[in-house]
């Protein structure tokens, strides 16, 4: 029996870093690829804020994908995705929460929101206002932070870890609403990116997405299935979808 299961959709960044984790630690897990805004009561009684991803390891259930990162390293610590000194392991967690929040902001609730998430779950057209003031702003400001942290060359820390993943993760959604990092003005974001998407536990996870990313949701899983990612018996994503706040974790 597989005792670890993932609540969320592949085509979410917070559940993708998740999936990373996993697949770099090596563990066997299950993964309910519940479409997004969709859970039912069974899903708001683990997750009371209604947000993906949800982990329940052995019964116990942790909710917030930095908090279920962070649980992953402490339970199953080898190998490592953190950096093992204090000072980089800090400025690690501190990448991973501007991805979460600053980068996500503009790629996701800005971008990919307007334009993927209300026309195909809610059948309304996107808000254009708020996507040009996000590619004009928002997004390019949020770059020009991370392009100074970044190196020219290999991973932040040297070694993989969550930093990369985390940031790599929003730009792969960010690619589903045909956003592209302009490498000419940001060059050290646009070849982590690459770096980190060309790994093979990324390559397994975008074969995922892809196999179900234009389809209707009603025939994703059945697609996934058929692409042999590791399905739950059961979905929790069975409630008519409704809109959350940001952030989903």
């Amino acid at each position: 029996m597989v005792r670890i299961k993932v609540v969320g959709s592949y085509l979410s960044p917070y559940v993708r870093k998740v999936l990373a984790c996993l697949e770099l630690k090596e563990l066997d897990y299950e993964i309910d690829p519940m479409p997004p805004f969709m859970g039912n009561e069974a899903f708001a009684r683990i997750s009371p804020l209604r947000r993906v991803p949800v982990l329940v390891d052995d019964g116990l259930v942790v909710n917030d994908s930095s908090v279920i990162c962070q649980y992953l390293e402490d339970r199953y610590p080898t190998p490592s995705v953190f950096p093992h000194d204090i000072a980089e392991r800090a400025r690690a967690r501190w990448l991973e929460e501007y991805a979460d929040t600053r980068l996500a902001d503009g790629l996701i609730w800005r971008l990919f929101y307007q334009r993927s998430i209300r026309r195909r779950v809610f059948n309304e057209p996107p808000d254009e206002g708020v996507v040009t003031q996000a590619l004009e702003v928002e997004i390019p400001a949020a770059i020009d932070y991370l392009e100074t942290q970044l190196p020219e060359d290999g991973f932040v820390f040297g070694a993989l870890s969550i930093a990369d993943i985390s940031i790599a993760c929003y730009f792969r959604t960010a690619f589903f609403a045909r956003y592209a990092i302009d490498a000419t003005r940001w060059p050290r974001t646009a070849a982590l990116v690459g770096r980190v998407q060309a790994l093979p536990v990324m390559q397994k996870l975008a074969r995922y997405e892809d196999c179900m990313l234009r389809l209707p949701m009603a025939e994703q899983r059945a697609a996934l299935i058929a692409a042999g990612a590791p399905l739950s018996s059961e979905t929790m994503g069975t409630h008519p979808p409704r809109p959350i706040l940001p952030r989903t974790s």
